[in-house]
């Protein structure tokens, strides 16, 4: 059977200019007076734009001191013993004592930083159970058996929450003392521990099962927490907007990490007379180490940073952008070359014949 033009088939387009590909179109010749600019202009831009975000990144201040407790590098190694081999490790403090002889300015933000810790292995980072972290009281009860084996207790009872994610929880807690004159006491320094989750995990991913008779402790009834926590999810904090899944500390360690060595948000300094920053001083971070990373070979880093336009300290970004300006601008050098060589010739055939 042949196609004719005048019988439509069934399975032939309408004649119209959409379905016939008959739409006026722009189809750029990219000569050599269109191209070049572009790339000189596109490689101006980007370096432009990483010349900024690089000395923005430069100008924010840090503050690290790693308190892993490896052997004579800070007076934590007494704690880092003691833990060594023993799940979970003893209770211990040490402290961090810096100066500083100027304006640390603000806000300043306090993050805690771990190396050589795999996030972004594929077992763990899929060992949860999304639906029993969102208040699913049937979750609650059956966790999903992709957190085995930390889904049930030796008991029997079900893991809340459950998966390895969860089972390795930072713990350590931090807090900030300053010492306004030499010789004089030293007064706390208030950490904002709120708003240090992603508003949507915060409001939308996590929450807590439903009330029993106003109780979450008879919520959790029931279940067991994981092996490595000390205490259960609702007793994670007083506040009852701070506690169970919806824990502000929680909430940021299930968020995790691409990299191998990461930072995580522990709190704020911007309240009191600390809004504009960290003043001249003594300090004094008072630390208590439970998490052990020895075991791994990882490190534990405590840092105090400010903030920019652009966020945190990042070189990366500035010198990507640089990197790819320079590329372009480089490569406009090189077609320009090439243009003109072969346009000269051109131009000498032209005249020979």
């Amino acid at each position: 059977m042949t196609w004719s033009a005048t019988s439509r088939g069934a399975h032939q387009p309408d004649n119209t200019a959409f379905t016939q590909q008959r739409l006026p179109a722009w189809q750029p010749l990219l000569s050599a007076s269109i191209a070049l600019p572009l790339f000189f202009c596109a490689g101006l831009a980007f370096i432009g734009l990483g010349l900024g975000l690089y000395y923005s990144s430069h100008g924010i201040k840090e503050l690290e001191y790693d308190y892993t407790g490896s052997s004579g590098t800070s007076n934590c190694s007494m704690c880092a013993a003691a833990g060594q081999g023993r799940a979970p490790p003893p209770n211990c403090s040490c402290a961090w004592y810096f100066s500083l002889r100027e304006l640390f300015q603000g806000p300043v933000y306090l993050y805690y930083e771990l190396t050589d810790f795999y996030q972004n292995n594929r077992r763990y980072g899929v060992s949860r159970d999304d639906a029993q972290l969102s208040g699913l009281p049937g979750a609650l009860r059956h966790p999903a058996n992709e957190c085995a084996p930390y889904q049930r207790s030796a008991a029997g009872l079900p893991i809340a929450p459950c998966g390895a994610i969860a089972n390795s929880l930072f713990n350590d807690t931090f807090s900030l003392w300053h010492q306004r004159r030499p010789g004089g006491p030293f007064v706390e320094v208030p950490l904002d521990r709120t708003g240090i989750a992603w508003w949507t995990d915060y409001h939308v991913k996590f929450r807590n099962p439903p009330l029993v008779n106003g109780s979450l402790a008879l919520a959790f009834q029931g279940t067991a927490p994981p092996p490595n926590w000390r205490r259960p999810a609702y007793e994670l904090s007083p506040d009852p907007n701070n506690t169970g899944f919806i824990n502000q500390d929680f909430v940021v360690w299930m968020r995790t990490a691409a990299l191998p060595t990461f930072r995580k948000l522990y709190a704020r300094i911007r309240q009191g007379n600390y809004s504009a920053g960290l003043p001249r001083g003594a300090y004094r971070v008072n630390i208590t180490y439970n998490y052990p990373v020895r075991a791994f070979g990882g490190h534990k880093l405590l840092i105090f940073s400010s903030i920019s336009w652009m966020g945190g300290k990042n070189p990366f970004l500035g010198i990507a952008y640089l990197v790819v300006g320079s590329l372009c601008i480089l490569t406009g050098f090189v077609m320009l070359v090439v243009y003109i060589r072969y346009q000269d010739q051109n131009d000498e055939d032209d005249d020979e014949d």
